[in-house]
């Protein structure tokens, strides 16, 4: 019993040290997001009808990896496009119909990326069109960084992975951690802003390599880095799994919070529903993330009563150097840095 008092002492002192510095380097803004992926309203927040802010895969539902967490799903929800033509086309008829950005996303190849090469001239199009566009990356080469980097994207997003037995595990995918590095580094030194993304509990559930990869990512200067929790999909080899609890996913956020105390850190789209969403949503206010997409019923009104105060937004989470700046990071990142090595 002394222990486990000694442990909730010790997750509060932490959970308070996340709020402070956030409240330090932030104020009190939190950002909230619900883009029209999907139609979404609770209290005081609700996205219009209109398609502002759209999915789309370049490759339709094809993956080659069929990872055991998804399985193409995801996929499966998004508008097809599977020619540049296809997508300058489609972005004119979203354009027509109200649309402001697009996530451009799509299956991976067997070695883990994208066939996004081809597609640099229809973003560019996309771009003069007047689109925000973010890019959801598979692994990336220098080709390929300097080509989206040219199309003037807003944002390239990034699955980061922190232990091989995952990579091999999960993505099926004959690579290493240091791969996804490598991506994050030649994204980063294109002059592309990054905001990589961590998937916790992606090992069937477990805890297994998030710390890790968040320590590799906190060696490069991202724009944002964006949480996310595992939700077991239907139909897919992980149906039944059980995901990490609100507290382990906790543990993440506040440690997040220590090591990236100058970027914005938010909560993304994916995480179980119900009174898990709650727990997880709350904790990631009290852990001092920066933003929450799709909050849960109460959320909203959780934040004004810790004196925040509410931004609502319909584009993607990763965008929020649009509207809170790209002060956080880039050149304080240096001294962030240097904050977390005194710390060892």
């Amino acid at each position: 019993m002394h222990g486990t008092a000694e442990r909730s002492a010790d997750a509060a002192a932490r959970y308070r040290q996340a709020w402070d510095t956030r409240r330090a380097h932030f104020g009190s803004r939190v950002h909230f997001y619900a883009p029209s992926i999907k139609r979404y309203e609770t209290e005081g927040f609700r996205n219009s009808r209109q398609p502002r802010f759209i999915p789309v895969s370049i490759t339709g539902s094809a993956c080659q990896l069929k990872c055991e967490h998804c399985r193409s799903r995801i996929l499966e929800t998004m508008h097809a496009a599977r020619s540049p033509e296809e997508l300058v086309e489609l972005g004119r008829r979203l354009k027509e119909k109200g649309g402001e950005g697009l996530l451009i996303s799509g299956g991976s190849r067997e070695d883990g990326s994208v066939p996004l090469l081809e597609y640099a001239g229809a973003l560019r199009s996309l771009k003069q069109l007047g689109f925000t566009i973010a890019v959801h990356t598979g692994l990336v080469d220098r080709e390929l960084g300097a080509a989206l980097a040219d199309a003037g994207i807003d944002i390239a997003m990034l699955d980061i992975l922190g232990a091989d037995e995952t990579i091999r595990e999960v993505y099926h995918l004959d690579a290493t951690i240091t791969d996804f590095e490598e991506s994050l580094a030649l994204l980063c030194q294109s002059g592309v802003r990054t905001a990589p993304h961590v998937v916790i509990g992606l090992h069937f559930g477990r805890i297994a390599g998030e710390l890790q990869a968040l320590e590799l990512i906190a060696r490069h200067d991202i724009t944002a880095l964006v949480l996310v929790v595992l939700t077991p999909q239907p139909g897919t080899p992980m149906q039944a799994v059980t995901p990490p609890s609100p507290e382990e996913a906790g543990e993440i956020f506040v440690a997040a919070r220590e090591m990236f105390p100058q970027v914005p850190i938010l909560l993304g789209c994916a995480r179980p529903y119900g009174d898990h969403k709650r727990r997880t949503d709350e904790l990631a206010l009290r852990a001092g993330l920066n933003g929450i997409a799709y909050p849960a019923e109460g959320i909203v009104e959780s934040a004004r009563q810790m004196g925040l105060e509410p931004v609502f937004s319909e584009q993607c989470c990763s965008l929020i150097y649009q509207s809170e700046g790209e002060r956080k990071n880039n050149g304080n990142l240096a001294s962030a840095r240097h904050g977390r090595e005194d710390r060892g």
